[in-house]
């Protein structure tokens, strides 16, 4: 992982103006409640930001789907009716530092009761509900006291069984709710993500687990694994599926939970909208703004490509809210040191599997070649130069495709495509369109990728940042282009799926036929399926997965949370 040469790297503190650590800071009920369970996924959701679903949290959101609906306010303390109810009542206190949203609060004559809603059953405590969730309801009841209200009682409302639980709110608890108000305020203070839980149940269920990646951060910390081996506690697969629109003069609609993809033709296809991970469009194709809207409200990339297959760019919504990642990420790229170490892993990464592509794959693979190419990638390990790294990855790529040609199979004794090296922009012959195609889709998915992780794909390590050029993009798929990339170009060929019919040839350069267009889409995407063991955390994935996991670990890298990047490398 990277040479020994370089330092150990140190975890980036976030420094607060003055100004902002004079503002008060109201900690939110919720996150009471998640500072006692784990402080790590409190940092996570409200210092970063960030946020995902999973069936739990669809779940909760269903069941405070009623309440959640403001009413017309809870009256003032001295004003209260004999009876009566409102929902989503919203206080805050400076003096105490807490703000919270109380999902019900009814009146019963001079006095107030507080209900929290949940989903799921009530636990079997003799407390009624385990202590984060008493903790968050003792702070809903310190608010309303002091507003003035005098408080009856609070209680936990399960949805699953239908009833209330009351629960005792004393000074004890009192007590634990602002104590655990004031350890949240010091964390967001210090500025610095707390580390994992270490094997911890409480990680089954949590909807962050694909953000914290728990055991994967804990053995890159500790350099050592669990003797029965890394949990696998994210999907191996995601249960959302790309779509590509590639025919031109296409047009997509939206209705409801459908998207609606209608052919110039006229013929009609529908697309969930919960089960799409993003949307392709090729060249010119119509697209309501009912359904541009649609797909930022889920936040579901919309990703625009030209007509002959160039990323042109992406439609998304609001950006990740993680800005202490991008803070550190503009710090670590005036880093020569840091930078340098994570350009060589990357380079060092792709030329390895550069090697093992030519092993499997090649029909009489050529030895010194492949000596060679060790002998690049241990250079390009110790390489302490971003501009001598680019001669070491040079010359591997000219080896590399000096060979390329032999990893295609021979049809009839001659090969259906001659391959003479690369060539690009524009391609002129059918293996190179092939390969351009293919890296363009792969750009597509690294920078989705990063956009996922918080990253900016515009700033990367490797690949000088230039106007419109995803340069992180670039240098998180690099290890992944012989791999990824290039596998489905010699599947395409060594398999017949593509034809020498499936181009159109000029005088100057070679394109990918429309109808052929589509089946390197499906092979890619296939392959992007395609569960492989990750080299480090020996648990199985798909490649789709990889690269989030990939982009999710250079962020802690450039946190400082991890020493190095875990580089991917098939064996």
């Amino acid at each position: 992982m990277g040479g020994d040469q370089f330092a150990r790297s140190k975890i980036l503190r976030r420094e607060l103006p003055e100004t902002l650590r004079e503002e008060p800071i109201y900690v939110p009920a919720r996150m009471i409640n998640e500072v006692l369970y784990c402080e790590r996924l409190m940092y996570l959701e409200w210092v970063q930001g960030e946020f995902a679903h999973n069936r739990f949290t669809v779940d909760g959101t269903a069941v405070h789907r009623n309440v959640d609906k403001e009413s017309s306010g809870l009256a003032a303390s001295e004003e209260l009716p004999e009876e009566g109810a409102a929902q989503s009542v919203w206080l805050s206190s400076e003096r105490l530092g807490i703000t919270a949203k109380i999902d019900l609060v009814e009146i019963v004559g001079d006095e107030v009761l507080v209900i929290e809603y949940k989903r799921g059953k009530a636990p079997k405590v003799k407390e009624g509900a385990y202590l984060p969730e008493r903790a968050q309801l003792a702070a809903q009841v310190l608010l309303l006291k002091e507003h003035g209200y005098r408080v009856k009682g609070a209680a936990i409302y399960y949805a699953e069984q239908r009833q209330r639980i009351p629960i005792e709110v004393d000074e004890e608890l009192f007590d634990v709710a602002r104590g655990a108000a004031a350890r949240a305020k010091e964390l967001w203070r210090n500025g610095e993500l707390p580390p994992p839980l270490d094997d911890s149940p409480k990680c089954f269920g949590c909807s962050l687990i694909g953000i914290c990646l728990p055991d994967e951060t804990g053995y890159l910390r500790r350099e050592s694994q669990p003797s029965d081996g890394i949990r696998r506690l994210h999907p191996a697969r995601d249960d959302k599926l790309p779509v590509y629109v590639q025919e031109a003069g296409a047009r997509i609609g939206v209705s409801g939970e459908l998207l609606h993809i209608t052919s110039r033709a006229g013929e009609r296809t529908e697309v969930k909208i919960p089960l799409t991970s993003e949307v392709s469009v090729f060249g010119p194709v119509q697209m309501s703004m009912q359904a541009i809207h649609r797909l930022l409200e889920r936040e579901i990339p919309l990703m625009l490509f030209s007509s002959g297959g160039w990323y042109r760019g992406r439609i998304v919504g609001a950006e990740s809210k993680n800005v202490e990642l991008r803070l550190a990420q503009y710090a670590r790229f005036n880093d020569e040191t840091f930078a340098t170490k994570l350009a060589s892993g990357f380079v060092t990464s792709k030329i390895f599997n550069a090697r093992t592509m030519l092993r499997r794959n090649h029909s009489e693979p050529d030895e010194t070649a492949l000596k060679e190419m060790k002998r690049l990638a241990r250079s390009a390990t110790e390489c302490s130069s971003k501009e001598r790294l680019l001669g070491i990855e040079g010359a591997a790529a000219r080896l590399y495709f000096s060979n390329f040609a032999g990893m295609l199979k021979k049809q009839d004794e001659e090969l259906p495509f001659r391959f003479d090296g690369r060539n690009r922009r524009p391609p002129r012959d059918p293996v190179n369109a092939l390969l351009s195609f293919v890296y363009a889709i792969l750009v597509k998915d690294m920078n989705i990728a990063c956009m996922r992780a918080g990253l900016d794909p515009l700033i990367g390590f490797y690949h000088r940042p230039r106007f419109g050029r995803p340069s992180l993009a670039l240098d998180l798929m690099e290890e992944f282009r012989p791999i990824v990339a290039d596998s489905t170009v010699i599947q395409l060929i060594n398999n017949g799926i593509v034809g020498p019919d499936d181009f159109l040839v000029t005088a100057s350069s070679v394109a990918i036929k429309g109808p052929a267009r589509r089946k390197v889409v499906l092979a890619y995407e296939q392959r992007l399926d395609q569960l492989i063991t990750h080299p480090v955390f020996g648990y199985r994935i798909n490649y789709r997965r990889v690269f989030e996991v990939q982009a999710r670990l250079l962020s802690r890298h450039i946190l400082g949370e991890i020493d190095s990047y875990p580089q991917f490398r098939t064996r």
